[in-house]
């Protein structure tokens, strides 16, 4: 079987495994306070050209979201974000735990906008029973959506600048990050994500890391006790420059952009490839996920060789699917899947 449902079924780039397999006799300082750390962390705020923003290395998304969220809000405050939201469909009600609500909005393929947050920031801030709801105090968003799709710098820029006049924290969700960057045609890079939100993360573990999330914090209101935070909601690795050493080769020499290039590039043939065959999507996108809508008759044939991620059933003989390249996926098996289809 090929499997193209995730970008996190392989292990790590080759120069990731030969940097832990070297420092494997070193000892280093816990908890990420060790000169692997200290360097990614470095190279990450040259690379964002942020040279004043924290940077803490978390395990995962799950845990980087609710740690985010937890330590900038107080107790009575919520987060607003897309139905689709990451957080609000897919974390197991993480961010609930900690006690703050996630407020969903209506999407537009994965998006929202700036005049929703300021509708919703309004619908509590000018209701007469304001202090009975939940205060919205921080706008989440993923890049890429879970859709695939992106945000523009306007878009952006606007959401910055609602925020900035509603007194809302800007938080994008950069688990797929390397995928966005290196995709044709975005106008967003990490300097302006450095620009334009308070925090955001790199991810690792879908881009090339065997585990591991850069927390990029750069509004300084979040900056304080951040490591407490981490500690508390069980994110602070004991050996934290297994995380430092990952995120030292990823900002190296453009290789976490060129991991992502790699994806998008294997998803743009595949996108070809269903257009060669009238095949719709249900979302455009020009990342490494792909939602076609395929007859059930010629899913039931892929499967017998491909292993995709079920969407959502489209009517009585179509269902949508995701199709998902990774910085590991083998060009010989994107050329298998184009034969499939053309054979249908």
């Amino acid at each position: 079987m090929i499997y193209l449902n995730c970008d996190y079924a392989e292990g790590a780039h080759e120069s990731i495994l030969a940097a832990l397999a070297s420092a494997g006799g070193e000892q280093n300082p816990g908890y990420g306070q060790d000169g692997h750390c200290r360097c990614a962390a470095q190279a990450i705020r040259t690379l964002c050209e942020a040279p004043n923003a924290d940077v803490h290395f978390l395990v995962g998304g799950t845990q980087a979201n609710m740690t985010v969220i937890a330590a900038a809000l107080r107790p009575h405050q919520g987060v607003l974000c897309a139905q689709t939201g990451h957080i609000n469909g897919h974390e197991t009600g993480a961010v609930e735990a900690t006690g703050h609500k996630v407020l969903a909005l209506a999407h537009t393929d994965g998006k929202i906008t700036a005049a929703q947050v300021d509708e919703a920031w309004r619908e509590q801030a000018e209701n007469e029973a304001a202090e009975h709801l939940v205060q919205p105090k921080m706008v989440y968003l993923s890049h890429p959506t879970e859709l695939g799709t992106l945000y523009t710098r306007a878009e952006l820029e606007a959401l910055h600048e609602v925020c900035r006049k509603r007194g809302l924290y800007l938080f994008v969700d950069g688990a797929r990050l390397g995928y966005a960057l290196a995709a044709a045609g975005t106008d967003v890079d990490l300097p302006a994500l450095a620009r334009l939100a308070d925090v955001f993360y790199i991810g690792g573990t879908k881009v090339g890391a065997l585990f591991g999330e850069a927390v990029v914090i750069v509004n300084d209101a979040l900056k304080p006790d951040f490591r407490y935070a981490i500690k508390q909601h069980g994110g602070m690795l004991a050996k934290g420059w297994l995380l430092g050493i990952q995120f030292e080769q990823l900002m190296a020499g453009g290789l976490y952009e060129q991991l992502g290039a790699h994806a998008d590039r294997l998803a743009d043939e595949v996108r070809a490839a269903l257009a060669e065959k009238g095949v719709p999507l249900l979302v455009e996108g020009a990342t490494n996920q792909i939602f076609p809508i395929l007859p059930d008759a010629w899913l039931a044939a892929l499967q017998r060789d491909f292993v995709f991620t079920y969407q959502c059933r489209v009517d009585e003989t179509h269902s949508a699917v995701r199709i998902c390249t990774s910085w590991a996926t083998q060009p010989a098996h994107v050329q298998a899947l184009k034969a499939a289809l053309a054979a249908l």
